[in-house]
Formats: C-alpha cells, sequence, structure tokens
C-alpha cells in the first residue's frame, strides 16, 4: 500500500495525474481546420486594428518626431514627454489606462475596438517620432545648405530634398513597427477586442483543444508577418534603400 506522498497516492487524490507513459494525445488536424473559419474573422479585425491604429500613429509619429527636432524649446520639450512616457511603460499598462482608467476621469464608455486602436496609435506614434527624428537627422546637413544655395526656401528644401531622402531610410524601421505592432494587438484580449488571439480563447472554451486551436493561431500570425517582411523586402529593393 503506498505511502502518503507516493505516485500511488498522487493517482488516487488525481486521477488524471497518470505516468507520461499513461497519457495519450490525439492530436487533431481536423480541429485546426474546423477553427480556420472563424480565426480568420479574428485575423480581420486584427489587420485592421493594426492599419487603423498606425495610420494614427504615423500622424501622430511625424508631428511629434518633427517637434523633436524644432527650434522651439517648448515644442521639443513637449514631444520628448510623451516619447519617454510612452516607451517608458509597458503597452499592456497603456491598453488597460486607456479602456479602465480614461472613462473614469472623462466620465464616459470607450468601446473596446476604439480603445484598442487608440493604444496601437498612441504606443506607435511614440517609436515612428523617433524614426523620423533619426532619419532626418541623417541627412547630411550639406543637402540643406544645398538646397538653399539654389533660391529654395526652407519648407521647400525640406519638401523636394530632404523628406524623399529620409523617408527611404525610414521604410524599414517603419516596417519593423508594423510588425511589432500587428503582434502588440494580442494584448488588446485583456479589453475584450475580438481580435485573433482573443477568438483563438473563445474557441478553446468551447472545443477544449488548446494545442491544436494556438497552434493555429500561431501559424496564422506567421503568415501575416512573413507575408509583410515580403512585401517591405521588396519595397526596399524597388526603391534601393541599400544605396
Amino acid at each position: 500500500m503506498p505511502g502518503p506522498g507516493t505516485s500511488g497516492a498522487k493517482t488516487a487524490l488525481y486521477p488524471m495525474w497518470n505516468s507520461p507513459m499513461d497519457i495519450g494525445f490525439d492530436f487533431k488536424y481536423s480541429v485546426m481546420w474546423e477553427s480556420i473559419p472563424t480565426l480568420l474573422i479574428g485575423m480581420k479585425w486584427t489587420i485592421l486594428i493594426t492599419i487603423f491604429g498606425l495610420l494614427i500613429g504615423f500622424l501622430l509619429g511625424a508631428l511629434f518626431g518633427l517637434m523633436r527636432i524644432s527650434g522651439n524649446p517648448f515644442l521639443r520639450k513637449l514631444a520628448g514627454t510623451y516619447i519617454e512616457s510612452v516607451r517608458g511603460t509597458p503597452i499592456m499598462v497603456q491598453v488597460m489606462f486607456i479602456y479602465f482608467g480614461l472613462p473614469m476621469a472623462l466620465n464616459t464608455r470607450i468601446p473596446p475596438m476604439i480603445a484598442g486602436i487608440v493604444a496601437i496609435a498612441v504606443n506607435s506614434g511614440a517609436y515612428i517620432a523617433e524614426v523620423f527624428r533619426g532619419a532626418f537627422q541623417s541627412i547630411d546637413p550639406g543637402q540643406t545648405e544645398a538646397g538653399r544655395s539654389i533660391g529654395l526656401t526652407g519648407l521647400q528644401t525640406r519638401y523636394y530634398v530632404i523628406w524623399p531622402q529620409a523617408f527611404k531610410r525610414m521604410i524599414p524601421p517603419l516596417g519593423n513597427q508594423f510588425i511589432i505592432s500587428l503582434k502588440d494587438t494580442s494584448l488588446l484580449v485583456v479589453v475584450g477586442v475580438g481580435e485573433l488571439t482573443r477568438t483563438g480563447q473563445e474557441i478553446i472554451a468551447s472545443n477544449f483543444r488548446a494545442f491544436e486551436v494556438w497552434l493555429t493561431v500561431a501559424i496564422l500570425y506567421l503568415v501575416m508577418t512573413l507575408s509583410l517582411s515580403k512585401v517591405l523586402n521588396l519595397l526596399e529593393k524597388k526603391m534601393d534603400i541599400s544605396q
């Protein structure tokens, strides 16, 4: 008779805790195929949240990036405060603050989808601002002098001379940010946004097939990120960014 603390006692108390040889895992491909149509709906929302979030984030990044390199000390300080505050806090905290904190302060309710888009926009905007700053500051100052020497104004020099060169240099880091933000949408599961990860959770709650469902979710994320990487590589080659 096994004594306390032996494997026999553990099996008696917890019938499902058998030895590894007794556990038979039955992998079912059918679960993956059956999950795909529903997961594609979540995938659609993941892509839409990423696109709208990054569009707004790009505008924020452009604004604060230009403020960061402006000659106005107040604007530089304001941009620096925004960038460091966002980059210095986890995006999970930002999502929770936007969805749970702001509504209390504003005495209103923010829909989960809107909160998710705002969170992605605010977070990506801070990183894109640094991309803008770095790209513009990487252009040789002689380019500005050359533009002014042929009679262009400061604004015209930035638009016709500096901006085209800086934009080419922004593409690789902007592409990386796109991929990062796409994966960050999985964190929106904490506020109930129906993106890909949340959809996977809901499927598992109904069929209890975590291995197959999470494997399918991972494959769909991989398809999205690899496809995006391929498009970015083609764009870089088309624009001869390395030259």
